[in-house]
């Protein structure tokens, strides 16, 4: 089984100081929830964090602030980078039999058309506790971003068909998370149990199981897409929230 757990924002120039405290404090939080995606029985234990490179062999990444920041600045160094589009950086660690954690983050930067993101991929063995919401929750506290969500293929894929969903628009899936301009425009009788968030966002805990679960996200993205809170972001962008 895959899901995704995503946040994402617009322009936020961001030093890579900066940028590694934020990785530092996702991926402790990360490590401290994951352990409840196993299986009961199942064996616990994380794996080192491995990093991706755009050449070359993966290498080992610890997850402390300086690694970070020195695998930040040699992004930073690499040929064809730019301030403008943000520093990317891709890690993986297996947990488990059966469960692999996938990173990808591109933040820091300004661009007026491409979003800043954090991608979370968790495979995982069918049948397996995921708690997405509480991941979900740990990229809004540490990312600040303007909208998010959990979601799998076939959510995403009922979103596209029955909704009109397009890739890149603002988005809510089993969970969902909302900047504070877009919270003020969720409807007060929408169904899903609602967690104010610091920083004025929310958390919305929309369908985690059950046989309905697609439907119950179709209907939860309609209805806050006709309120105006999955308004995408004017471009060019121009600010890091709606």
């Amino acid at each position: 089984m895959r899901r995704v757990v995503r946040a994402f924002w617009g322009p936020r120039p961001e030093s890579a100081e900066a940028l590694a405290g934020r990785w530092k404090r996702t991926l402790d939080g990360i490590t401290a929830l994951l352990p409840g995606a196993v299986p009961p029985g199942g064996a616990t234990g994380a794996g080192p964090w491995r990093q991706v490179h755009g050449t070359g062999p993966e290498t080992e990444l610890p997850a402390d602030e300086g690694a970070l920041l020195g695998a930040l600045r040699v992004a930073q160094a690499a040929e064809g980078w730019s301030d403008l589009t943000g520093t990317a950086l891709r890690l993986h660690r297996t947990d488990a039999p059966g469960l692999r954690t996938e990173l990808s983050g591109l933040a820091g930067g300004a661009p007026e058309f491409l979003l800043q993101s954090f991608v979370m991929t968790l495979h995982v063995p069918d049948g397996a506790e995921v708690p997405g919401a509480e991941l979900l929750a740990v990229l809004a506290r540490e990312w600040e971003p303007d909208f998010g969500d959990v979601s799998d293929d076939d959510v995403l894929d009922a979103l596209e068909d029955d909704a009109g969903y397009s890739v890149g628009d603002p988005v809510v899936g089993r969970a969902g998370y909302l900047s504070p301009g877009r919270a003020a425009l969720v409807p007060g009788d929408l169904k899903a149990v609602r967690e104010e968030m610091p920083g004025g966002g929310v958390l919305l805990r929309i369908a985690d199981a059950g046989a309905d679960v697609t439907a119950e996200v179709v209907a939860a993205y309609e209805r806050l897409r006709d309120a105006g809170a999955l308004d995408p972001l004017p471009r060019p962008m121009d600010r890091a929230v709606l």
